[in-house]
């Protein structure tokens, strides 16, 4: 069943269709969580007994930065798809992730930067993960410029899929950086094996915004992949018979 559902969906045909229909859907789920989290961090959730209400920010910076890891873990997974088994949709979902991973990269950066002025007294240090991140922020614009400068396709697709497998070493390091040096960045409090050192108030908040973010990245992923999909496709009978019809 499972299987003959991801074949299907690996159809150009299908998933423009299975897409437009889901995407009411995430868009609906992405405001009412966005909505729910803002309230219940900007308005419920106590001030900090340290930072006082200055790190409310961390419910967009912390689900940003987690996005910018995530967002490029997929990219890289669907451009290893595409060089391996040449599923086309794959390369799609790939470049069309590469423009939201970047964004979500540039808002961990700029939340991050804003958080940090009054907690370090300063916008920016070469601290091991800021600069993690900002190579993070790097490979997506090379990943970008690298696909538009070449116009096949195809040859895009398996460039960028190289550069993305290479540049994922970068992702552990961000994530663990922390660990391994000596940074201005605190440890992990929600991802800890015994129990999140952060208070239920603040957590709830921060995983709403999570998934509220998730959700986002898929509406306008799929929404760019289907435009991606027309692109390639538009000499297809389907796409001209969907040309007709509107």
């Amino acid at each position: 069943m499972f299987n003959n559902f991801f074949h299907k969906l690996a159809s150009p045909k299908y998933f423009y269709g299975f897409s437009g229909r889901l995407l009411p859907w995430l868009a609906t789920g992405f405001i009412l969580l966005t909505l729910a989290g803002l309230y219940y961090g900007l308005v419920k959730a106590p001030p900090d007994y340290q930072q006082g209400d200055s790190y409310r920010i961390m419910f967009v910076h912390v689900p940003s930065a987690w996005m910018s890891l995530f967002i490029y873990v997929v990219m890289a997974g669907a451009g290893a798809i595409g060089l391996v088994w040449r599923i086309k949709l794959a390369e799609v979902i790939s470049i069309s992730s590469a423009s939201v991973g970047a964004s979500f990269t540039f808002l961990a950066l700029v939340t991050g930067s804003i958080w940090g002025k009054p907690m370090w007294g300063t916008w920016w240090v070469w601290d091991a993960r800021l600069t993690s991140e900002l190579i993070l922020l790097f490979l997506y614009l090379g990943i970008i410029a690298l696909h538009n400068a070449i116009d096949d396709k195809r040859i895009a697709a398996r460039a960028t899929a190289i550069l993305a497998i290479v540049g994922v070493v970068n992702i552990p390091i961000i994530h663990y950086s922390v660990e391994w040096w000596n940074t201005l960045h605190q440890g992990p409090t929600v991802t800890k094996f015994d129990a999140p050192s952060i208070h239920l108030s603040m957590l709830i908040p921060l995983l709403l915004m999570a998934v509220a973010f998730k959700l986002y990245y898929l509406m306008v992923v799929l929404m760019r992949a289907r435009c991606e999909v027309i692109e390639r496709e538009r000499n297809t009978g389907w796409v001209k018979q969907l040309v007709e019809s509107q």
